[in-house]
């Protein structure tokens, strides 16, 4: 597609992250099967990562405000626009040697997020949308799933883990869910579970208690993908309170009903 300014921008970033990230990749899964310490490593190349992404994205647009996972929030002169970046989603499977991960960039102009960038750089995947653009795929244009059936669908969501207190109502959902659908996929990427999504290769999405860094992009991909994004919890808003739920327009509402349990 051709994007504006601020997108190509934020395509160039995303690609000189991921490259850094793919040469450590090829170093973590060799740590990953020693005592070497993996994860201080991870933690090295997911703030080197955050480190590229700031100083392209800054350096191209100073005014800008930033909200990085690593390195937190700092605002900028121009307080209508901010970045939101997630610079490796993804990181337990990075650290375990699965290549399943993705660099995250989102763009808000007055609470909105107007562009969005997902790279899977292992798979050298990147996926872009603008608002009102639509969303793509590499050069593929991107359009969510056509099933209009739950006993067809799949879906994907994050299971909470260690102490997250989100796992029991999680598993209320997926008890209500995995009988009326054809399965639930957990692949441990906010960021490419709603490309996924945007995609059609999931025909919905949800989970809970997430960072504006983690869905900010993802959100754009799936509403410029023709699907539709909102809250689990009625009267909340995605990128501040952190609950998401996603789907094709065909099974939403009866999605949204299992999950909301209404």
């Amino acid at each position: 597609m051709q994007g504006s300014a601020n997108l190509n921008i934020m395509i160039k970033a995303a690609r000189k992250a991921g490259r850094s990230l793919v040469k450590d990749f090829r170093e973590v899964e060799n740590l990953q099967v020693s005592m070497k310490g993996a994860g201080d490593f991870v933690s090295r190349a997911d703030m080197a990562a955050e480190k590229i992404l700031k100083e392209e994205l800054r350096g191209a647009r100073p005014n800008y405000g930033w909200l990085g996972e690593e390195t937190g929030e700092e605002p900028g002169e121009d307080p209508t626009r901010r970045w939101l970046v997630d610079p490796l989603d993804g990181t337990t499977n990075f650290l375990h040697g699965l290549p399943h991960w993705a660099v995250s960039i989102g763009l808000e102009h007055k609470g909105e997020v107007v562009a969005g960038v997902v790279f899977d750089a292992a798979k050298d995947e990147m996926f872009v949308a603008e608002k009102g653009a639509g969303a793509w795929m590499n050069e593929t244009r991107l359009r969510v799933s056509g099933r209009s059936r739950m006993i067809e669908a799949i879906f994907a969501t994050g299971v909470p883990f260690g102490t997250k207190r989100t796992l029991p109502a999680t598993l209320q959902d997926l008890g209500r869910l995995m009988p009326q659908c054809a399965g639930v996929r957990r692949w441990g990427s906010a960021a490419l579970d709603l490309a996924y999504v945007a995609a059609g290769r999931y025909d919905g999405y949800w989970e809970r208690e997430l960072n504006a860094w983690d869905i900010a992009a993802g959100l754009l991909l799936v509403r410029e993908a023709g699907g539709l994004v909102g809250p689990i919890r009625e009267g909340h808003d995605p990128l501040e309170h952190g609950d998401i739920l996603a789907a094709n327009e065909a099974i939403h509402d009866a999605f949204a009903k299992v999950i909301r349990n209404t």
